[in-house]
């Protein structure tokens, strides 16, 4: 909860900047990755295909009437000045290049005039501490032309790259709303690794927890919530956007395509049952734990009622031998010691005993 507390404070700090300010002036709104942007260009027909590392944004330009498709790939937005040159040669509304730097945007897909904008959420797990990582992926879907801009180097898509240099499968015989179509199925299908990732620790924890539940395992099982949370509000809105797009009556979105958006559609639904069924289950588990640790206590308290409840009587038969009258006949025996009292506390924790097995109460 206190590192949710320091995300939003630093959230609302990293807003702050922008009051006062026009709207569509541009401000990076996320981590700053070290180093420079990276650009890379990716243009390809059914006989052609282009890949190149560009030093200069301007250089877009060259592809931009092209009759073949262009594919244009920035990682990196804390130089604004690098986006905001895209939009100019692309024709990109500010207000669009305004959430492409604000990397706190929820998935939403926006139509144009002239371009389709849509903001996903790109999600990794991290095999060290066990959490989710979660990347904003923005895209632009134009006339022959898609814009992708992402927070960092490094995604899923390059078995999509790997398909468009070998001229595999449909992408190169496509147009551009197949590529944008091709980005978010990739996106979405990583989401099934992370599903399979949570669901081999949900049974993990299960075991944990009918064995030898311990405070770790309730944290590990709170962290676990927060993740499914996480995953819950970046495919939630994913699901319409994904709709958006299987229904789009624009120009930019062919009918043949529609039909490729309606199978990530049903993934996108499965994605969301599994989702709410691991929710159920984390919070099947706390409930789990809690009955779990009542009924150790309530073990514990058990034992321990039993130990007192035997000591009262004996408590009581000691201390009337303990007090110090003077005629007490059974203190002049020789065998008052053994037999008077050591049998008696024999005997009582005997009857005891058996009175307590009786009831089942051990």
């Amino acid at each position: 909860m206190l590192q949710y507390y320091e995300k939003m404070k630093k959230l609302l700090k990293k807003h702050s900047r922008k009051s006062g300010l026009l709207p569509g002036t541009l401000v990076h709104i996320g981590d700053a990755e070290p180093g420079d942007t990276k650009i890379t260009v990716i243009d390809y027909d059914g006989d052609n295909f282009t890949e190149k590392q560009l030093t200069d944004i301007s250089q877009a330009g060259d592809f931009k009437n092209k009759p073949s498709v262009t594919w244009l790939n920035i990682d990196g937005l804390h130089k604004t000045e690098i986006i905001e040159k895209a939009g100019e040669i692309f024709k990109i509304h500010p207000l669009t290049l305004e959430d492409i730097v604000n990397t706190e945007q929820r998935p939403k897909s926006e139509t144009f005039e002239n371009y389709i904008f849509v903001v996903i959420k790109m999600l990794t797990f991290n095999d060290a501490d066990n959490t989710i990582d979660a990347e904003q992926v923005s895209m632009i879907l134009g006339d022959g032309f898609v814009l992708s801009f992402q927070e960092k180097t490094g995604d899923v898509f390059d078995a999509i790259r790997q398909r468009i240099r070998q001229a595999k499968g449909k992408i190169r015989k496509m147009d551009a709303d197949y590529l944008v179509y091709s980005l978010i199925d990739a996106v979405v299908d990583n989401y099934f690794l992370i599903l399979e990732k949570l669901g081999e620790i949900i049974e993990s924890l299960e075991d944990e927890l009918l064995q030898n539940p311990t405070q770790n395992t309730f944290h590990r099982i709170h962290s676990l919530k927060r993740e499914i949370i996480l995953l819950r509000k970046s495919v939630w809105p994913l699901r319409e956007v994904i709709n958006t797009f299987r229904k789009s009556e624009t120009d930019h979105i062919s009918q043949p395509t529609q039909i490729y958006f309606s199978d990530v559609y049903d993934h996108t639904i499965q994605i969301i049952d599994t989702i709410e069924s691991f929710r159920d289950m984390a919070s099947g588990m706390i409930d789990m734990y809690l009955s779990s640790i009542s009924n150790r206590m309530n073990a514990i308290m058990k034992v321990l009622t039993i130990i007192a409840t035997i000591f009262i009587p004996l408590g009581f038969f000691a201390g009337v031998y303990g007090m110090n009258f003077e005629h007490m006949p059974e203190l002049h025996s020789k065998w008052s010691y053994p037999f008077g009292f050591w049998a008696a506390v024999i005997i009582i924790i005997g009857v005891m005993l058996f009175f307590f097995k009786r009831k089942k109460w051990l």
